[in-house]
């Protein structure tokens, strides 16, 4: 059995990451065991030659368990193995608050015999993107605390590959991204994790044109800083703050000129790379309006870089609408492309418009299932990093998209398969999450979470035009500045409409705009009290002892689920 006097001990092998994956099994078995005195079995560490990368086998030999694996991942991977498979430790208990019942020890099967397989990407990971709101907690916990939770959860994932952060917190939390075992990617408005030019030359113009040597010197402090590092260099070149370039170098007006001056800084930066590390690995992102001057062919790109295609933030596999323009570009490379490919996916997304941070992705995940099936039809097989915002309202799609790039979830385009994939999913995520001590609730908690896109706003023709709530946030704001700035007060019903509702509605006043919204907020808000209602009923037959669970529960489902009901 593992109980509290099981040891681990590193055999021949030893390293930053491994100590902390140790460390964090360590306090899984203090969570998970009470202390009798009991012996238990030790955990052996060891690292051997002859392993696939990233793999590990499990043995138990007398009262040893012996883990081995040929690197730093593979012992990592194992570590987390044990702890979820013998403990029930998860790989989200701490975002998903987890509770545990002690035990003595826990049992591991003579003869046990266990090996890994591969995941089905080779590089996959997470972009935490909204860490400002690890802000009003980590005070009380420590300032690496939340990032250090989110490293481990990604690596319980099978993760091996993060964007630490955005800006100064991308540079401030890669050393600790490294000693966690991860690679590290940079974001597309960062080119190579170099500071942005804005930040490092507040008065100066961003123009290449200007000051080509100081954006030089950025590039070669980057490799500089970073060369030490497991690193995925993402080349490229966009404006300051996450937008076109040209919004800041006017002078490129046409998309050939465009195109251009991108194709020359993204070879010249891959070449500096390549002349500190002739097997660098390279990528660079096909988003926005990048997309579209590369289906148009005016850019030119290295054959060994990883193209990267986004979804358009709400799952769809197409260009993103950027203000009222949405061309919906499929994002996807031909079929027969040998080039490497991978994608940029958002669990969560910020668009001012209709996007969800707050709250979960509002489409459904059948929807999620057959869109990355097409990602693995067409071979994009080589990069898969998604925007998991803070985490925690995200966690129950951030636990399918893991499960999907380590293969428990089978690719299907097909729609009723993936609604069957999806079901199952469903189920098996709330009896891993809400099911420890009994089965009974879970079948009415999984009802819950299917209800949750059924009960999103559809605000356009399309399968995945479904609102976060920013769609209700953000065009309230809009209305009302529109009514401020633009009131006709001699005829009030010509108030002119606001443009920046063009992408959603066809209206010649901002009565009509009003009243469109008018109907969808109203529908919205009887959907979401329905739905609350009937998260009530689940949380009474808690309190009544029909479900069991009690006190925790009822806390669970209110900071997992219901508090995202109540905030739309």
């Amino acid at each position: 059995m593992i109980t509290r006097n099981s040891q681990i001990i590193v055999d021949n092998y030893s390293s930053i990451p491994v100590k902390h994956a140790c460390k964090a099994l360590w306090r899984d078995i203090e969570n998970t065991c009470v202390d009798r005195g009991q012996k238990g079995i030790d955990i052996i560490l060891k690292k051997e030659a002859g392993f696939v990368p990233e793999c590990f086998s499990l043995k138990k030999e007398g009262e040893k368990l012996f883990l081995t694996a040929s690197d730093d991942l593979g012992l990592i991977y194992g570590i987390y193995h044990i702890s979820k498979t013998f403990l029930g430790v998860n790989e989200f208990w701490f975002w998903d608050e987890q509770v545990f019942d002690k035990k003595d020890g826990y049992e591991v099967p003579e003869g046990y015999c266990f090996a890994s397989k591969p995941c089905k990407v080779r590089f996959r990971g997470w972009f935490i993107n909204d860490e400002v709101l690890f802000d009003g907690w980590r005070e009380a916990v420590g300032e690496n605390f939340p990032w250090e939770m989110a490293f481990e959860a990604l690596l319980r994932c099978g993760g091996n590959m993060t964007i630490p952060g955005t800006d100064a917190n991308a540079h401030r939390y890669k050393k600790l991204a490294t000693e966690y075992g991860l690679w590290i990617t940079h974001h597309h408005a960062e080119p190579m994790g170099a500071r942005m030019f804005a930040r490092a030359y507040p008065d100066l113009e961003a123009s290449f044109d200007k000051y080509p040597e100081l954006f030089r010197g950025l590039w070669k402090e980057a490799i500089e800083e970073q060369k030490d590092a497991n690193v995925i260099w993402n080349i490229g070149f966009r404006g300051q703050g996450d937008r076109p370039f040209w919004v800041d170098d006017p002078a490129y007006d046409t998309p050939e000129a465009r195109g251009k001056l991108m194709s020359d800084l993204m070879l010249e930066q891959y070449n500096m790379i390549k002349a500190e590390d002739e097997n660098a690995i390279c990528c660079m992102n096909l988003y926005g309006e990048i997309m579209e001057l590369y289906r148009e062919g005016h850019l030119s790109i290295p054959d060994d870089v990883i193209r990267i295609w986004a979804d358009n933030g709400f799952g769809k596999m197409v260009s993103r609408r950027q203000n009222n323009h949405n061309p919906r570009v499929p994002a996807l490379p031909n079929k027969g492309d040998s080039g490497a490919h991978g994608i940029y996916y958002h669990a969560s997304f910020y668009d001012l418009q209709a996007a969800a941070m707050m709250t979960m992705l509002p489409n459904p995940p059948e929807f999620v299932i057959r869109e990355l099936s097409q990602v693995f039809d067409r071979g994009m097989k080589d990069f898969w990093i998604i925007n998991c915002s803070n985490i925690k309202p995200h966690v129950y799609y951030l636990d399918l998209i893991a499960r999907m790039w380590r293969g428990e979830v089978a690719p299907v385009m097909e729609e009723d398969g993936a609604k069957a994939e999806a079901e199952r999913f469903t189920l098996d995520h709330c009896k891993t999450y809400y099911g420890t001590s009994s089965e009974n609730g879970v079948p009415e908690i999984a009802e819950l979470y299917r209800l949750w896109p059924k009960y999103t706003v559809a605000y356009g023709d399309h399968e995945d035009d479904r609102a976060g709530e920013q769609f209700s946030n953000h065009g309230a704001r809009i209305l009302a500045c529109a009514f401020i700035s633009g009131f006709e007060k001699e005829h009030p019903e010509k108030t002119r409409k606001t443009e920046e509702l063009n992408w959603l509605l066809k209206a010649d006043t901002l009565a009509d705009q009003v009243q469109w919204h008018l109907k969808k907020y109203e529908g919205g808000v009887h959907g979401y009290e329905e739905y609350l209602e009937k998260c009530k009923t689940v949380v009474d037959a808690v309190k009544e002892g029909r479900i069991p669970g009690g006190e925790d529960l009822i806390r669970q489902l209110d900071n997992n689920l219901i508090n995202q009901v109540e905030y739309h």
